[in-house]
């Protein structure tokens, strides 16, 4: 052991190594021992003395990476090595010709897809985040073990976020959401994809994430017993057939429960499937393994009653991952939907380990279906190969290609193509080839013209229809779903990039002209800051080929002091057309520091933050900030899809925000409710509201139908503390069911 180190420190080393041996079990040869041994060796020396935020000896953190890597992704020693090696060329003296003449070639190229890029060599104009994984995912040509131990470095980062200070957990946490945990579950990872979520989730909204686990804790007996009720029968079927089996109750995980409760707009109590049934068994040789799980299945609902909507079958045509097994949801005794999952040994696997097993099973001979990561895996090369795309570009289009929710198309002849959910004709014809795609004007779907933008239904056989005289249309990119559509269009684009460079810039200048403003570079940059453009080039460009209009000039550009009266006047009666053609463009010189949280000040002369449109804060929102390159802070929503972006790609402008006493202004709001239409229940909602202190109404709207109501309410409200008050006195009118706060203004 290393004398910069205590013996403490040495043996909490040497108890981390030990863990790590223990998972080789028969996978690792003698020969791989001792590689693995020289490695430790050698980064345990190159580390020493350097210690991590939480004050272990820095050498802890590759070694359980390399323990992720073996006990919970079951890869070789190459991987364990090239994990245990993966910060040594970043952080100490030594380089890859070091690591290439004492291990190989081949740990050498993944320790180099793994070595983040040095401020000295990253684009000024690119994300530094975006451009290293956009490096990373160069190596995958190569190997695509660099992709797996980065996701294991992840998990550890985000198991040990707590030393962190809170904006670097905020944007690990969303980088995390935004393209790890996506990544984690194309690559059919799904516990190390739950684990992700979950752990983004408790360090980006920690008050929800402790309050479902609070009510999933509360509900654990009974949920216990429950399942025991519920196996009961199954398992005495199971025996009295003689199938080798093991049973386990499995909860839906803490961010699946949370994304249901907001996609749905439902409450805890009414996420049916909270609890999933998993029954793995032992297949029995020379029977097919799908007839067998069918024949568990068809056992399953002789005892109860399936939902007839819930049978997912996961064999016949497994998912993308390579994810295998069959899914039913049945009614309980106690009259809860339960779901049960159906898998043989190898499926189970599968499933938890997703690539490495997948392919494990696929090279000792075992029937595997034709992988569909490797054809997704061409696809990553592919875009990787495109030299017009920037790094932030690229991220957005990798993004694109981790679609989770999947479609199953059929071509004339009976080929399956995998695309995303809410694919259409025209994504599924260059998903075939770009010639198709190119010269496409429709398709018919059972002997019936559908147009381009028609969106595909799972099942649906397509026959796509061509014209020579066809050629690919801007208009396209407005329903294209998968990444790769987007770019073969956005290249037919870019042959002639003078052309629309010159178009670009005279459409904008034009519009600058009908507001009299100069085009000045601090125009031209703030123009490009607002649609995440890296330069005046780009914006022209992308102007020009038509990807992106240039509107709302005055919110993009307006920045000037106004006095209260302006504000009060502009608040209660509307906008002053000549004041919105005076754009003052002139920002704040104070510089923001950003390790301090940054306080949001109610003072009518402050300038140097705005609001954002997309999620509409109001005082008393969790929030936090994101820097422009002007200095200028732009407030988001902590839980914003913008926000969560934004932090995934430019981590390094997010600061922490906070708001301080917030009387004065007033902010508008909007809420919908609904429920049970009877006579002054409209007037009774408009009474507490206009009762209400501090509350103003600009605009109520409601709409009543077969005995329902619906309203969508705009109001001025002072903060959050406010809006609650309010919506608990409306739940209390008889006839109210659900009251949602919506965060899009637009009306």
């Amino acid at each position: 052991m290393n004398k910069l180190q205590t013996k403490a420190e040495q043996r909490l080393i040497a108890d981390y190594y030990d863990n790590l041996t223990n998972t080789f079990g028969q996978r690792i040869s003698d020969d791989g021992r001792e590689r693995i041994q020289k490695a430790f060796e050698f980064a345990n020396s190159a580390h020493a003395g350097v210690k991590r935020k939480s004050g272990e000896p820095y050498i802890i953190h590759p070694l359980a990476v390399a323990q992720i890597v073996s006990s919970e992704m079951g890869l070789g020693a190459t991987s364990i090595i090239s994990a245990i090696l993966h910060d040594v060329v970043e952080d100490t003296d030594y380089n890859l010709d070091d690591i290439q003449n004492l291990f190989g070639e081949k740990v050498s190229k993944v320790v180099d897809g793994l070595t983040k890029l040095s401020d000295e060599i990253t684009a000024q104009h690119d994300s530094k985040q975006a451009t290293n994984f956009r490096k990373m995912l160069m190596t995958l040509s190569d190997d695509v073990r660099v992709i797996l131990i980065k996701l294991a470095d992840r998990l550890h980062n985000m198991r040990t976020l707590d030393s962190m200070p809170l904006p670097k957990q905020l944007k690990i946490a969303a980088e995390t959401l935004y393209i790890f945990a996506p990544l984690a579950h194309r690559l059919g990872l799904y516990s190390i994809k739950t684990e992700l979520e979950d752990l983004s989730l408790k360090y980006k909204q920690p008050e929800t994430y402790n309050q479902i686990v609070f009510r999933l804790h509360s509900q654990r007996e009974r949920r216990e017993s429950m399942i025991d009720v519920f196996v009961k029968p199954i398992q005495e079927q199971l025996e009295k057939e003689g199938i080798e089996f093991t049973v386990s109750g499995r909860l839906k995980s803490i961010y699946s429960i949370w994304n249901k409760m907001q996609t749905k707009g439902v409450s805890f109590d009414e996420v049916y499937d909270l609890m999933a049934i998993r029954i793995v068994f032992k297949p029995k040789p020379n029977v097919s393994e799908k007839r067998q799980c069918f024949d568990i299945l068809s056992l399953i609902t002789d005892i109860y009653k399936p939902k007839p909507d819930r049978i997912r079958d996961w064999i016949t045509i497994p998912k993308a991952n390579g994810y295998e097994a069959l899914h039913v949801t049945v009614m309980s005794p106690q009259g809860k939907w339960v779901e049960v999952q159906i898998r043989t040994e190898r499926m189970d696997e599968v499933a938890e380990r997703g690539f490495a097993a997948h392919y494990n099973y696929k090279y000792k001979g075992v029937q595997s279906p034709e992988s569909e990561l490797d054809k997704w895996l061409e696809k990553i090369r592919e875009m990787l190969q495109n030299p017009e795309s920037d790094a932030m570009e690229f991220l957005d289009e990798f993004k694109m290609n981790l679609f989770s929710s999947e479609i199953v198309i059929f071509t004339p002849k009976g080929d399956m193509i995998n695309l995303p959910k809410g694919a259409t004709v025209i994504d599924f014809a260059y998903e075939i080839h770009t010639d198709l795609g190119n010269h496409c004007i429709g398709a018919k779907i059972n002997h019936k013209l559908v147009p381009v933008s028609y969106v595909l239904q799972s099942g649906d056989q397509v026959e796509l229809l061509t014209s020579k005289t066809q050629s690919p249309d801007l208009s396209w990119l407005q329903f294209m779903t998968t990444a790769r559509a987007k770019s073969k269009v956005k290249q037919a684009f870019k042959m002639d990039k003078k052309m629309h460079l010159e178009k670009g810039r005279e459409i904008i200048e034009n519009k600058l002209k009908e507001h009299k403003i100069k085009p000045s570079s601090d125009t031209l940059k703030k123009l490009s800051s607002h649609y995440n453009l890296s330069n005046k080039d780009q914006l022209y460009a992308h102007v020009g080929m038509g990807f992106i209009q240039i509107d709302d000039l005055e919110s993009i550009l307006k920045t000037r002091r106004e006095n209260k009266l302006a504000k009060y006047w502009k608040l209660s009666f509307g906008k002053n057309k000549d004041e919105e053609s005076e754009l003052e463009l002139e920002l704040p010189k104070t510089q923001i520091n950003k390790k301090n949280t940054f306080l949001l000040k109610e003072d009518p002369d402050e300038t140097n933050y705005t609001l954002a449109k997309c999620c509409q804060p109001i005082p008393g929102d969790n929030v936090l900030g994101y820097m422009t390159s002007n200095n200028h802070v732009i407030i988001h929503k902590r839980n914003c899809p913008e926000a969560n972006k934004l932090m995934s790609q430019q981590g390094d402008r997010i600061i922490t925000a906070e708001w301080t006493n917030f009387k004065k202004r007033s902010y508008l709001t909007r809420i919908k409710i609904n429920g049970f239409d009877r006579v002054g229940i409209v007037s009774e909602v408009t009474n507490i509201i206009s009762k209400q202190n501090n509350i103003n109404m600009r605009t109520v709207l409601f709409d009543t139908h077969d005995g329902i109501f619906e309203g969508d309410l705009f109001i001025y409200i002072h903060n959050l503390d406010d809006l609650n008050k309010l919506i608990s006195r409306l739940m209390k009118i008889k006839g109210i069911d659900t009251i949602e706060r919506i965060e899009k203004i637009e009306n």
